[in-house]
């Protein structure tokens, strides 16, 4: 019987690649075997203060091998681990930690002030300091399903973060190497990840593990028998060294904010990059500028753009090639699997139409204690069931898609819908401007005007009508900024996603330039 349970696809790597390296982080590193008997003790640890099937165990911490330690661990006993943002105060903590219903914390122990300043479980487990090796090594956990939960909650860029809630087998599906994401064939059983007959890769998740993105391409990686390697913090010059030393082969990140500083980090020379063979961006904005970058200085590396969000999974992906000089509406993807674009009136769209992104087959269960947002999030096309996390997309007629952006961020101005993304593409194509954010902002007469944050590159001045010159060669009229802020940095999420709560706040008290 196939269960496709988080646990059992990892353990099956372990059982077949018991010497390799599974995780590295700095100087340090884990074999399989060595990994497989730490989250053993922990789990039974874990077991042996109360936490069992489907219990939430909070993870709270930077990225470690210790953290990839606990989260193999809690998924050994059948429980769910709850992702903690690391950059949460204690007004954020506690409004996660009730959401949630979490059972046990585990943690970094710099974060021990402010767990003990909100309403915390009673079981807790400091990363590092909890002793815990005396435990059992052995595997005793019995038999597991591909029904047993994963959740993730979103990063909550415009609100408190939601939690989304999956079946393992249908998170693996999506996110996991489930499906072979180049051609959509999904793979025959639980065992293919760990019986191929591939060499090892070693794969660099740049993100924080908290984030989707990293999670699962070091999860995804850990059922193959690749080598996951970490950072507890993004440092673009510790990344090339660690590169280098480490002979990476693929690097997994999050659009321009890892994307442009990496990428100029090795143009400023000293770095070896030779044993790359991919890069692969998700999640957010990767601009064409950026692109251009990498295609220039990294000819043979294959370089790609996916979409996808903690409600669908993966929903395509596109080989970047050549990249026109300005900005384009957004990522252009191959669909993924059941992944379709829903017009205004709940039918399948037509090529040309704008609508919302869907994807159907393995899909969701909802949204954690919320059945109305649940309910927004699912519907049915033809029968078919779908998920529609809110993206705006366009299918093109060579049967592609275009990723236009989130509709909560979409500014409509004088009924024109205007994508933020792909304004943002074509301020980040001037070559004075390192970062930039845009938003709408209340207008008497249009509704809403487009605005934009623009961060300058270091020592650089950038004159706003040449940049304005600039942006309305890319882009038309009524999508070109009216007002622009000139700020000393873009306030980001620790994922690298735009932190629009901030943009709002720093555009209403602050005057333009």
């Amino acid at each position: 019987m196939m269960a496709a349970n988080i646990a059992d696809l990892f353990e099956h790597a372990v059982d077949a690649f018991p010497d390799r390296v599974a995780v590295a982080c700095g100087e340090r590193e884990m074999t399989y075997t060595e990994l497989e008997e730490t989250a053993n003790r922990l789990a039974h640890f874990l077991r042996n203060q109360g936490v069992g099937k489907g219990a939430h165990v909070g993870l709270y911490a930077g990225n470690s091998i210790e953290a990839v330690v606990a989260m193999i661990a809690v998924y050994k006993l059948r429980a769910v681990v709850v992702n903690v943002n690391y950059r949460y105060v204690e007004n954020e903590l506690q409004y996660l930690f009730h959401d949630a219903e979490l059972t046990a914390l585990i943690h970094d122990p710099e974060y021990a002030g402010r767990v003990a300043n909100v309403d915390a479980p009673e079981v807790l487990v400091q990363l590092g300091v909890t002793d815990f090796s005396a435990e059992d090594p052995k595997r005793d956990f019995g038999e597991r399903d591909g029904g047993d939960i994963y959740l993730l909650y979103t990063g909550g860029t415009t609100g408190y973060p939601k939690g989304v809630i999956w079946r393992h087998e249908d998170v693996w599906r999506v996110l996991g190497g489930g499906i072979d994401f180049m051609s959509g064939i999904p793979l025959d059983d639980e065992w293919a990840q760990s019986t191929r007959d591939m060499p090892p890769m070693t794969r660099f998740c740049l993100a924080p593990l908290i984030h989707g993105n990293a999670q699962w391409a070091a999860l995804a990686a850990l059922f193959a028998g690749d080598t996951v390697v970490v950072l507890p913090h993004f440092d673009p010059e510790q990344v090339w060294r660690t590169i280098e030393r480490r002979q990476v082969n693929v690097v997994v990140l999050i659009g321009d904010a890892m994307a442009r500083p990496l990428i100029e980090a090795y143009l400023a020379g000293g770095h070896d990059g030779s044993s790359l063979v991919a890069i692969s961006s998700s999640a957010a904005l990767f601009s064409p500028s950026v692109k251009r970058q990498y295609l220039e200085a990294l000819p043979n590396v294959m370089v790609t753009d996916a979409i996808g969000s903690s409600e669908t999974g993966f929903a395509g992906i596109g080989i970047v090639a050549d990249v026109e000089g300005g900005a384009v509406d957004g990522p252009r993807v191959m669909p993924g699997p059941d992944t379709i674009v829903i017009d205004e009136h709940g039918r399948k769209a037509p090529p040309g139409v704008i609508g919302r992104l869907a994807r159907g087959g393995h899909v969701p269960l909802g949204y954690y204690k919320d059945p109305d947002k649940t309910k927004a999030l699912l519907t049915e096309v033809d029968g078919k069931r779908y998920a529609i996390p809110g993206d705006f997309a366009r299918i093109e007629d060579d049967g592609t898609i275009t990723l236009l952006g989130r509709g909560n961020t979409c500014v409509n101005t004088g009924g024109e819908k205007v994508f933020p993304e792909e304004v943002e593409g074509a301020l980040k194509a001037h070559p004075g401007v390192f970062d930039a954010l845009v938003i709408g902002a209340p207008d008497d007469r249009l509704g809403q005007r487009v605005v934009a944050l623009v961060q300058t590159r270091a020592g650089v001045r950038v004159n706003l009508a040449d940049l304005d010159s600039h942006v309305r060669q890319r882009i038309a009229g009524y999508k070109v900024p009216r007002d622009v802020w000139l700020v000393d940095r873009i306030a980001r999420t620790i994922s690298g996603k735009a932190d629009y709560r901030w943009a709002h706040e720093y555009a209403r008290s602050h005057s333009a330039d």
